[in-house]
């Protein structure tokens, strides 16, 4: 498996991915050629690929010393096997290269799998976003320290 930056080709099958894995919040596959493309200046697009085939993706945003995850997913065929791992290390190397010294995103309330899986990573919970997503479920927003700053240690 290894894991790249995003190019054009690849536009379909994160759009897909999109909808199979985020369903009524997944973005457009207009948004999503957007954003591979260049046309969002902040967001950066990876991919994973086992055996040449792309079969996940992770879209972030880093401004300034904030680094946000904005997406993360995984062709169903391919979970729980260190994919989504992989897509979150090299998220948030890229979040350090860019010069974040924290990590943000949000997860459904109802997501337990997601919510444990952040946890065993080190994120925390600081906010709640109530009726964040389309249907009226609440975000729990979670942070991850990347290093100096944000409340880590020395």
């Amino acid at each position: 498996m290894t894991v790249r930056p995003a190019t054009p080709a690849d536009t379909a099958v994160v759009a897909a991915l999109e909808q199979d894995n985020l369903g009524v919040d997944a973005w457009s596959e207009t948004l999503v050629a957007d954003g591979i493309a260049g046309g969002l200046p902040t967001i950066s697009y990876l991919v994973a690929e086992h055996d040449g085939v792309v079969v996940g993706h992770a879209v972030a945003s880093v401004v300034a010393d904030i680094a946000e995850l904005q997406r993360i997913a995984v062709d169903p065929a391919h979970r729980r096997t260190g994919l989504a791992t992989e897509l979150l290390d090299a998220v948030i190397g890229s979040a350090r290269e860019g010069g974040a010294d924290r990590l943000l995103l949000e997860v459904r309330e109802d997501n337990a799998g997601a919510l444990a899986f952040y946890a065993a990573r080190g994120f925390v919970e600081v906010d709640r976003r109530r009726r964040y997503y389309r249907d009226g479920t609440t975000a729990v927003v979670l942070r991850r320290t990347l290093g100096r700053g944000c409340g880590a240690a020395g």
